[in-house]
């Protein structure tokens, strides 16, 4: 059921997804959940280590992202933005399954670098926004050579535009899905497209038709979002932790 809530107190964060696998397990952890309609966009604001958050499921890409976070922005006054899911490795040294927190985001089109507010991380990352999977070995080389950033996504860089506009700190959280040794399934891009569930299972009963293998490509990479979710929850919950409790 949705609800509608008028949020006069802010809360401590504004976590932006871009695909619900990325948010189930962190959605699990919140306690006191109520949501509210935003147009075609649902926000849902709970408790999580005893912090009220709010978090929005967008859509992949920057003008999805951009959205639910000026959403979260103006109706709910979060006093930092997250920008939180899965990110491909660009930099060899980092594995898969890693959590990290980059210190930089960038845009592949030579747009502004921003800040992110990383703690005290061992050394500075950054993390490139672009507008496509990057999925083969070799685009992953040559971004990585081209930007310097160590992580890709499709996102943080529109995340922390809106903060910038809004005068907010932001952070990054994100699960390495696939490092820069690991080739994707060209079926990927087209399963994260935003749809329907419907529509996404047929996009995937498609794939399987026309490629046999992609079913066991398609079940591995399951299988690992699911674990890098619970990873990822952990993670957010233990910033949450560190947020304060009340507006300052």
């Amino acid at each position: 059921m949705i609800e509608r809530r008028d949020n006069d107190r802010g809360c401590a964060a504004g976590i932006v997804f871009a695909v619900a696998i990325e948010a189930d397990a962190f959605e699990r952890l919140a306690t006191d959940v109520v949501a509210t309609r935003a147009g075609a966009a649902t926000i849902y604001e709970g408790l999580v280590a005893g912090r009220r958050v709010a978090w929005c499921v967008a859509g992949a890409g920057r003008i999805a992202a951009a959205h639910a976070a000026r959403l979260l922005v103006e109706g709910h006054r979060p006093r930092l933005l997250v920008s939180a899911g899965f990110a491909g490795g660009l930099d060899p040294a980092i594995g898969r399954g890693e959590v990290v927190r980059p210190s930089q985001a960038i845009a592949e089109d030579g747009t502004m670098p921003l800040p992110l507010a990383s703690g005290t991380p061992t050394e500075p990352t950054t993390i490139v926004t672009v507008g496509r999977i990057v999925g083969t070995t070799e685009e992953k080389a040559a971004l990585f050579a081209r930007s310097g950033a160590r992580l890709v996504d499709m996102e943080t860089h529109a995340v922390a535009e809106v903060a910038q506009a809004a005068g907010l700190p932001c952070a990054a959280l994100r699960v390495v899905s696939d490092d820069a040794g690991q080739q994707l399934p060209g079926e990927v891009t087209a399963l994260v497209q935003p749809q329907s569930t419907l529509r996404r299972l047929g996009a995937a009963l498609g794939a399987v038709g026309r490629r046999p293998g992609a079913a066991v490509d398609l079940w591995r990479l399951w299988e690992h979002a699911v674990v890098d979710g619970r990873t990822l929850a952990a993670a957010l919950a233990e910033l949450c932790g560190t947020l304060p409790t009340s507006a300052s």
